[in-house]
């Protein structure tokens, strides 16, 4: 396809809105809240924030590089940028993870619109027992797939506009909604009686805490938080104009979703120590903390069904921001590869990772049973895409930026063709050359042996 008949990114906010959408999802509030404070707090974030200036920002600019440069979806890509070589397998690995990646995560989107109807009929304040109402619901045999069905749906509708009417447009009027809603509880959480202790343990950094492991988890959580090695950059950058400054946006990008990361940490710690609803360094980062612990927490507080119901459609949101960049690199494929029109490659793509979407909501209730390699289905696809099909995605994209691609390439493009001079070009070749591929190599061994390094 000619790169002048491809939809694009009009605007530099429609380009932040959409990768940082992409960026932003269900880790950045029920992840990092809890892996920051059990592991040293600010002594995490310093870590944290350092691994997104040296790793973070390099790897989501080669994604973006590779994207513009070639003008095509994540298998077109490669298969431009190095004919005849077996590079394009890089692709074919980032559309096979974004597909395994959204099969499950949409099963979890729909618990936020249960749980948002939940809040809004005033069923979930009235709660007596919390894990009981998550596991009923989670294991009934057809609400979850109601669910997850309609979320699918909703992002079809989204991906099927196209880039300037569909992604850009909708993702500029989620992105600034939900990070106002975010700062909005957030101010809540930090005005409770007993918040300020939950403050302290996020932001005082506890030297004591880190050890090596330390290390890996914030420079896994840098690496993967941006939502690199699954192909949505490189999709992305490809609707992303000749004249924009890529290292900028990687940049902006980066600081909007460490940004959001940090403020859902505001939301979501000091509120659990008001309320003393659990023990923070015994409790596991994913659902058992907004559908467990959360609710029992806007229980306790004055005005908590508003606080609810903002809570969970900002959850929606940042959901529904991700699942649309996932599904557009399957549309992307399927629209350039096999000439399918829009229409037609969204509604194979959002069937098929349905279809497999369902067999991972059942893995709750009627499939609990079924297990493959000691998974069920939900569990092999989170752990091989997050242990394995991005790790080794990332570190394949690095090695091909920094080895494969020729530096003059690079060069041209995040120079805008020499249009744009800066010495940070270079440090940055350098470390997606010599730097990048070390780090993410060891995150890549390390995933495969320590749980909760990417994930």
């Amino acid at each position: 396809m000619p790169s002048g008949s491809r939809d694009s990114f009009t605007s530099k906010f429609g380009i932040i809105a959409a990768a940082a959408g992409s960026a932003v999802g269900l880790g950045n509030i029920w992840r990092f809240p809890l892996v920051t404070t059990q592991n040293g707090g600010g002594a995490f974030l310093l870590l944290y924030i350092g691994f997104i200036l040296l790793i973070g920002i390099p790897v989501m600019l080669s994604e973006f590089t590779i994207g513009r440069r070639a003008q095509l979806n994540a298998f077109g890509s490669f298969k431009k940028l190095a004919p005849g070589t077996p590079w394009y397998l890089v692709g074919s690995l980032g559309i096979v993870t974004a597909f395994a990646i959204l099969a499950f995560y949409s099963t979890v989107a729909g618990w936020t619109l249960e749980y948002l109807v939940q809040s809004i009929s005033g069923k979930l304040l009235h709660t007596q027992d919390m894990e009981k109402n998550f596991a009923d619901f989670s294991t009934h045999p057809y609400r979850p797939l109601v669910w997850q069905l309609v979320f699918m749906l909703l992002t079809a509708v989204v991906v099927y506009a196209g880039i300037q009417k569909g992604i850009e447009k909708y993702t500029k009027i989620l992105m600034p909604i939900l990070l106002v809603l975010i700062i909005f509880v957030a101010i809540r959480a930090v005005s409770l009686p007993g918040a300020g202790e939950g403050v302290k343990y996020l932001f005082v950094p506890d030297w004591g805490a880190v050890n090596f492991k330390t290390v890996l988890m914030a420079l896994g959580q840098a690496a993967f938080s941006l939502s690199i090695g699954m192909g949505t950059l490189i999709t992305y950058g490809s609707y992303i104009q000749k004249d924009n400054n890529l290292l900028k946006t990687s940049a902006q990008v980066a600081l909007a979703d460490t940004s959001i990361a940090i403020l859902s940490s505001l939301m979501v710690i000091p509120a659990i120590f008001a309320f003393s609803v659990g023990y923070i360094d015994q409790m596991s980062p994913g659902p058992g903390l907004v559908f467990e612990v959360l609710p029992n927490v806007f229980k306790s507080m004055s005005g908590g069904i508003i606080f609810a119901i903002i809570f969970f459609f900002l959850l929606a949101v940042a959901a529904l921001t991700s699942t649309i960049s996932v599904l557009e690199v399957v549309v992307a494929y399927l629209k350039e590869e096999l000439n399918f029109s829009r229409g037609k490659a969204t509604l194979i793509g959002s069937v098929s990772i349905s279809v497999l979407g369902v067999f991972a909501t059942m893995s709750f209730g009627p499939l609990a049973e079924f297990q493959i390699f000691g998974q069920t289905i939900f569990g092999l696809l989170n752990y091989a895409s997050a242990n394995i099909m991005l790790t080794f995605g990332a570190l394949l994209i690095v090695i091909f930026v920094g080895w494969r691609m020729r530096k003059i390439a690079f060069m041209e493009e995040v120079s805008n063709n020499g249009e744009l001079v800066s010495i940070m070009f270079k440090i940055v070749f350098f470390i997606i050359r010599y730097i990048a591929p070390v780090a993410i190599g060891i995150i890549a061994v390390a995933a495969l042996f320590i749980k909760g390094i990417t994930g």
